[in-house]
């Protein structure tokens, strides 16, 4: 019959995996697998680590885990020791009444002391934590765009001509690591950008940007964007970024900020209030978020305004705020004016005559 051990070696074995391989997936470190698989459960700090860490394992592996945990306690009272009264040849000439009191006296010390041990071995180990066992999250992108924060295993339906193609945060170290659904991976570092051609038609379809994430600490996950290219920019709207400058004023002026590239993308506003000052914003050519929004801002407070094609701003102090652009992976700073002016502001997307877009501030009449 085979052992615990030998059962998830096999299994194992059958699959052609190896430890690191199984250690990465599971997050279970190659000490506690060998020490699985030969039955050596000393190095364990206690039963629920145990318990855990098979669960997790033999799920892994695809086994019954019931069976796998029966297995584990049946091994484990075959390991149990003979009764201490067999090995005691002669019974302790006691007075009755102390018997009893030493007794206890054992049991508070043992406990005492296991308690002891424990708190030393957390405190030893403070990284050591019981095995949990989390649900994947998986996300669909209803328009354009999306930006999420992914754990390992989670994933993004992207649709593409009434198909969906999933995409899935495959790892987390000291890179991230994409993978999609025909078995491709991606490794990115943080700020940086890839496209993908997810219908294997031969042009790139999707483009991922890492925006977030802490190296080597998977469990803070990867803040990802996620936008289509070539299609229609968001649900419900298309996107507006040539509607003709003549519409601002005619002493309006332009500066760009990010360089021209082949296709637009969503990017972030953020501002870093210095001082007291009124501002207000409204979002440019997006149906669902129409409106100006209005308040009234103290030193030290800062706003982010995220957008698909463009922000207007008005600020009563030009320089009462420090700007900064994030887009395509990159930040780029942002001058809307001088000391005490009240501005009125547009950040967005332009057309240029041959195709490409950049994103450019257009200084309007105040």
């Amino acid at each position: 019959m085979e052992s615990l051990g030998e059962k998830l070696k096999n299994a194992r074995n059958e699959k052609r995996l190896n430890l690191e391989q199984i250690s990465r997936e599971t997050n279970i470190s190659v000490q506690f697998l060998e020490a699985l698989e030969s039955e050596n459960f000393d190095i364990f700090p206690g039963e629920a680590y145990i318990i855990g860490f098979l669960k997790n394992y033999s799920a892994f592996l695809e086994l019954d885990t019931q069976k796998v945990i029966s297995l584990y306690r049946a091994l484990r009272i075959q390991e149990q020791p003979v009764p201490v009264e067999h090995l005691i040849r002669k019974p302790p000439r006691l007075p009755a009444f102390l018997l009893p009191a030493l007794v206890i006296i054992v049991i508070l010390g043992a406990g005492g002391w296991g308690i002891y041990s424990l708190i030393i071995h957390r405190q030893n180990n403070p990284t050591l934590a019981p095995a949990t066992i989390r649900t994947s999250v998986e996300h669909i992108m209803e328009g354009s765009s999306i930006e999420r924060r992914l754990h390992i295993n989670d994933s993004v339906l992207i649709p593409i001509d009434s198909v969906m193609h999933r995409v899935e945060l495959f790892n987390l170290t000291e890179i991230v690591t994409i993978r999609t659904e025909n078995g491709g991976l991606e490794i990115l570092d943080l700020s940086q950008e890839v496209t993908i051609d997810l219908n294997n038609d031969g042009i790139p379809d999707l483009r991922i940007t890492v925006m977030e994430f802490e190296r080597n600490n998977p469990d803070w996950g990867a803040r990802l964007q996620f936008y289509l290219i070539g299609t229609t920019f968001m649900a419900g709207t298309e996107f507006e970024p040539d509607i003709p400058l003549a519409t601002t004023a005619a002493t309006a002026s332009i500066t760009t900020i990010i360089p021209p590239s082949p296709n637009p993308h969503p990017f972030t506003l953020q501002i870093n209030f210095q001082g007291f000052t009124m501002f207000r914003w409204e979002i440019l050519h997006e149906l669902d978020r129409r409106g100006t929004n209005q308040r009234f801002f103290q030193h030290n407070e800062t706003l982010e305004i995220q957008a698909q094609n463009g922000i207007r701003i008005w600020s009563s102090n030009a320089t009462a705020a420090r700007f900064q652009l994030f887009g395509g992976g990159r930040t780029f700073p942002v001058e809307i004016g001088a000391t005490g002016e009240v501005v009125v502001t547009e950040v967005r997307w332009i057309r240029d005559e041959d195709g490409r877009f950049r994103v450019v501030v257009i200084q309007l009449e105040s």
